[in-house]
C-alpha cells in the first residue's frame, strides 16, 4: 500500500510538472475582416479553425467586423492605444492611414520567404521600398480595355497596337452605328479610375506622378497633365469616345459592350465576370492601352492598379518575436496555395502572389486573361487611391464637363490645384 501511494504522489507530481513546464500558447490578438454570413467572414472561421488544429500551440484571438464597423473599430482602438498584433489593412488612404498615423506599420520585406511569394508581384508601399501587409492577391486594375476581337476582326481589324490604329475603326464602327469605346461616363469615378489614371503615368513616364502631385512634388497644373486631361477631349474628338457618353452608366456600359454596340469597353478588371454574353466573353481580349501619342517609354504598356488589401502584422505584434512568427506562420497558411486558388475562382483577387503559381486549366478565360494581364504589365497609380474628397470630386466632374464641351483641360486642371492647395 505504502508503495502504491508513494508511486501515486510521484506520478502526481510528474504529471504537474509537465503541466508547469509546457509552454503556453502564442496569442496572436487579430482584427479580421467580414462577419459569419459573407464569404470573407465564413473563409476566416474555416481557415483559423483549421490552423488551429494543426497548430495548437498558437492561439488566432480574433474579432470579426465588417464594413464600416471595421474602420471604427480600427480607429477606436488605435486610438485608444490597444493595437492588435495582425489586422486586415492596405496601403491607401482608406485602409492604411490608420496604421501610418499611429506608426503601427511594420516592414514584412525581410520576413517574407521568396521561395513562397513573388515578391516582383507585390508594389512597394514605403519610401523605402516596404512592404506593409501581404495582400490578397495583384494589385486591382482599374485601366483594362476589353475588346470584342470577333467583332473588331469583322470590321477587318486587328487588335490595337496604337491609338491611331483605335482611330482608323472610327468610319467603319459608325458605317454599323457602332461605338469604338463605351465608358460609364456618367459615373465620374470612371474617367479618373478607369481611364485618366492610366493617361498621366503613360504621358509622364512616372507611375508615381499622382502621389508626388498630392505631396506638392508635382501640379495638376503643370502640362503633362493638362496634356493628359486633353486627351479626353481628342478623342471626343476622333470620334474614339461618343459625347453622348457622358449620359451612359455603368451597367448600359456593360449591356453595350455585352450585347455588342461597341467594340472597345472601358471598365476595371472586376467587370470581366458580368459579361452575360457568353460568345462575347469567349471572344473579348482583356488588354493594356495601346501605345498612345506623346507617351514616354518608361510606362509604356502599363495599367493602373491599387495595391490589394490583405493581412499585415502590426508593429505591436512584431515587438515579440514569438508574436510575430507565429503570425507569419498562419499567413502563410492563410495565403496557401489552395486557398489562393479558391479567392481566383471566386473572382476575389485579381491574380496570386505565390511564387511560380501555376493557373488551373478549368478556370474560365477571362480569369486566366486577368492573371497574365497582372503578371506582365508594369503598374501605375489609380489617382483616387492618393487624391481624395473635393480635388477628387471636382477633377472627375471636370472630366466629364471636358467630354460634353462644357469645359477646357486648363479650367478643371486650375481648380483640381486650386482645392488641392487650400
Amino acid at each position: 500500500m505504502k508503495k502504491a501511494a508513494l508511486l501515486l504522489a510521484g506520478l502526481l507530481l510528474l504529471s504537474a510538472a509537465v503541466v508547469l513546464t509546457a509552454a503556453p500558447k502564442v496569442v496572436v490578438k487579430t482584427m479580421a475582416y467580414g462577419d459569419n454570413s459573407n464569404p470573407e467572414g465564413v473563409n476566416w472561421l474555416r481557415i483559423v479553425a483549421a490552423f488551429e488544429k494543426a497548430n495548437p500551440d498558437i492561439d488566432i484571438d480574433f474579432e470579426l467586423l465588417y464594413d464600416e464597423a471595421y474602420h471604427q473599430k480600427v480607429v477606436a482602438r488605435l486610438a485608444a492605444g490597444d493595437a492588435p498584433h495582425l489586422a486586415y489593412m492596405g496601403a491607401d488612404a482608406r485602409w492604411g492611414a490608420p496604421w501610418k498615423e499611429a506608426s503601427q506599420q511594420f516592414d514584412h520585406k525581410p520576413f517574407m520567404d521568396s521561395k513562397y511569394y513573388d515578391l516582383k508581384l507585390i508594389p512597394p508601399m514605403g519610401p523605402k521600398g516596404e512592404i506593409w501587409e501581404i495582400p490578397l492577391g495583384t494589385s486591382n486594375i482599374t485601366t483594362v480595355l476589353y475588346m470584342n476581337q470577333k467583332l473588331v476582326k469583322s470590321l477587318g481589324f486587328t487588335a490595337p497596337k496604337t491609338y491611331q490604329d483605335i482611330v482608323a475603326m472610327v468610319p467603319a464602327a459608325k458605317a454599323k452605328g457602332l461605338d469604338v469605346i463605351s465608358i460609364d461616363g456618367a459615373d465620374g469615378w470612371a474617367w479618373g479610375s478607369c481611364l485618366m489614371s492610366s493617361i498621366i503615368a503613360r504621358m509622364s513616364g512616372d507611375p508615381n506622378w499622382v502621389s508626388k502631385a498630392v505631396a506638392g512634388k508635382n501640379k495638376f497644373t503643370d502640362k503633362v497633365f493638362v496634356d493628359s486631361l486633353d486627351f479626353i477631349a481628342r478623342m471626343i474628338k476622333d470620334g474614339v469616345i461618343a459625347s453622348k457618353s457622358v449620359m451612359v452608366d455603368y451597367g448600359a456600359n456593360l449591356s453595350n459592350f455585352s450585347n455588342e454596340k461597341a467594340l472597345f469597353m472601358i471598365q476595371g478588371q472586376w467587370i470581366a465576370g458580368s459579361i452575360e454574353n457568353p460568345e462575347v466573353a469567349d471572344n473579348t481580349v482583356m488588354m493594356a492601352w495601346p501605345k498612345l501619342p506623346g507617351e514616354k517609354a518608361a510606362t509604356a504598356g502599363s495599367v493602373a492598379a491599387a495595391i490589394s488589401v490583405g493581412y499585415g502584422v502590426t508593429k505591436a505584434g512584431a515587438a515579440d518575436p514569438k508574436v510575430r512568427d507565429a503570425a507569419l506562420k498562419f499567413l502563410q497558411y492563410f495565403y496557401s496555395h489552395e486557398e489562393t486558388t479558391q479567392r481566383l475562382r471566386d473572382g476575389a483577387i485579381v491574380a496570386p502572389v505565390l511564387k511560380n503559381f501555376v493557373v488551373p486549366d478549368d478556370l474560365p478565360g477571362l480569369v486566366k486573361q486577368k492573371v497574365g494581364l497582372a503578371q506582365k504589365a508594369k503598374n501605375t497609380e489609380v489617382i483616387d487611391a492618393f487624391l481624395s474628397g473635393a480635388p477628387n470630386d471636382t477633377l472627375n466632374a471636370g472630366m466629364q464637363k471636358i467630354a460634353s464641351g462644357q469645359a477646357t483641360a486648363q479650367q478643371v486642371a486650375a481648380e483640381v490645384e486650386a482645392l488641392m492647395r487650400r
